[in-house]
């Protein structure tokens, strides 16, 4: 049985959603997972994900190894004694450690292939479940947007701890979306952030606050269609990410970049301190937002287009 799953990207609300304000993101179908659950002629289970070179049986990994944590936890899930003899094969196009989900989407793609391999029907919501867990493997303490929008693969509006929101887009737009090519550390990156809370929670609640208000009207303008004034929002979101010394040289460098060609606003996305930035292109403004990115050192670069809600 095969499943995949996309990548996703946040347009704006990354580090606050950790505090409970809302964030907005949306899939990245350019990208994504695939994951293909077979019976093995070889006893126990085994995992083949050629792009982290993993060629291993399950009982051999540790067990709290995100992809082994998952098998586990799938198979006592769904009460699979004794555990049969599988081979599970995992590929993905999706860039490792830049923020746009990948380790979330190969937990989706796994989960939904595996139950469907074994025969065990599994909702959206189970889904993401499993997937949240095996984010706080790879993060520390994530907010849980990663696993809601890979597993809906629909654009939301979220906030930590409520039901999922689909974000209505009023009219379609494009992102650019440029590789710094540094991995992201995003559970350094925010346990960095929460010591800077932790040492003054007055003064960083407040800048979550500016992030949660900045994000209210980006859904507004998405919703309207009114997508050419999110450009000013994603600069300021910008701004109040360095602030949480999240940003760095080379992202800051590829913002610069995409606004110099033209770019309506543009922002880091994700953990930061590497992985990728984004930016709002204009009519007729795309390819030479991308051309500068490449330019400014890019190892790769992916124009992701928002289709407006059916």
């Amino acid at each position: 049985m095969k499943a995949s799953a996309p990548g996703k990207i946040i347009l704006f609300g990354e580090h606050a959603v950790v505090y409970g304000r809302p964030a907005i993101a949306v899939p990245v179908t350019q990208v994504s997972a695939q994951a293909e659950v077979s019976e093995s002629s070889r006893p126990g289970i085994w995992i083949d994900a050629s792009d982290v070179g993993l060629h291993a049986e399950l009982s051999t990994l540790p067990a709290d190894r995100p992809l082994a944590a998952l098998v586990h936890n799938l198979l006592a899930a769904l009460g699979h004694k004794p555990y049969p003899d599988l081979q599970i094969t995992i590929s993905s196009t999706i860039p490792i450690a830049s923020g746009m989900g990948s380790g979330a989407a190969v937990s989706v793609a796994v989960a939904r292939a595996m139950a469907s391999a074994l025969g065990f029907p599994i909702s959206d919501e189970q889904v993401s479940a499993f997937a949240y867990e095996i984010e706080k493997l790879h993060h520390g303490t994530p907010s849980g947007i990663d696993n809601t929008v890979v597993t809906h693969s629909r654009p939301v509006f979220f906030v930590r701890g409520r039901p999922i929101e689909t974000l209505d887009v009023g009219a379609p737009f494009t992102i650019v979306i440029g590789d710094t090519g540094v991995p992201a550390p995003t559970k350094e990156a925010v346990s960095d952030v929460h010591k800077l809370w932790e040492s003054d929670q007055a003064r960083w609640d407040a800048v979550f606050d500016e992030v949660g208000k900045v994000v209210q009207s980006a859904r507004e303008r998405i919703a309207t269609g009114a997508w050419m004034e999110l450009g000013p929002l994603m600069i300021q979101n910008h701004r109040l990410l360095q602030q949480l010394t999240v940003s760095s040289p080379a992202l800051d460098r590829l913002v610069a970049a995409a606004l110099e060609a033209g770019a309506l606003g543009a922002k880091l996305s994700g953990g930061g301190r590497g992985g990728n930035m984004i930016a709002l292109a204009g009519e007729g403004t795309t390819h030479a937002i991308a051309a500068a990115l490449k330019s400014a050192g890019s190892p790769r670069v992916i124009i992701a287009p928002v289709p407006a809600s059916a």
